[in-house]
């Protein structure tokens, strides 16, 4: 039985993958930050309320054996590109090096397909230089899922998501060859992915998840 640290538990596929864990016969232990204490109760889970911005203050009480982040918003949610910024790099960053500093058995990261440093797109960017400078860490195991368009019943009214998601579920058959990877996939099927290849044993330190290595999880 393992200990698992979760980060993002209350967005489309943080949550999905939280109870993946709760369900999971590998895990005894799931520790979840969060800002404030969520109305869910299970033996398994256990919420740590944090302050994002002292992070590390917490690193003594993350010891586990994978860590997984989930943690993202929107441009239009952040209000601001630095605020942005603080969200998807530096908090996902430092989480990254507490998981590094207790010598966590690997590290999985939901990223987005399309990240790229030099991007001009500030979205694909920030995601290009947080998988860049979390790979210089010295992570056992560094596993990156890159979806497209999430496809599921999200609370949160997302307008530009909902059009892009519906379009590209109509065009799906369309996306072969290259394309593929930009397919629409559900968001528990990446949660599925994502806790089937922590229990891998991987042959290289950074393994990258895109729509079809996802789909070979299921």
């Amino acid at each position: 039985m393992k200990k698992a640290v979760l980060v993002g538990c209350t967005g489309l596929v943080g949550k999905q993958l939280m109870y993946k864990l709760i369900e999971s016969q590998h895990y005894d232990v799931v520790i979840v930050l969060v800002r404030a204490e969520l109305p869910i109760k299970h033996s398994k889970i256990k919420q740590l309320i944090v302050d994002f911005d002292k992070l590390s203050d917490f690193k003594d009480q993350l010891v586990a054996d994978d860590f997984f982040c989930c943690l993202g918003t929107t441009m239009k949610k952040a209000g601001s590109k630095e605020a942005f910024y603080k969200v998807d790099y530096t908090y996902c960053y430092e989480f990254g090096k507490i998981a590094s500093y207790n010598h966590a058995k690997s590290f999985n990261l939901v990223s987005a397909i399309g990240s790229d440093s030099n991007s001009k797109i500030f979205y694909s960017k920030v995601k290009g230089q947080l998988e860049q400078d979390l790979e210089k860490l010295n992570l056992t195991t560094f596993n990156i899922f890159q979806p497209s368009f999430l496809l599921s019943n999200r609370t949160e009214f997302r307008l530009g998501e909902k059009l892009g998601a519906y379009i590209a579920s109509l065009f799906s058959a369309l996306f072969i060859g290259s394309l593929r990877k930009y397919k629409p996939i559900h968001a528990a099927q990446v949660a599925n992915a994502i806790l089937k290849a922590a229990q891998k044993k991987q042959s290289e330190k950074t393994t990258k998840y895109d729509f079809d290595k996802m789909m070979e999880l299921q």
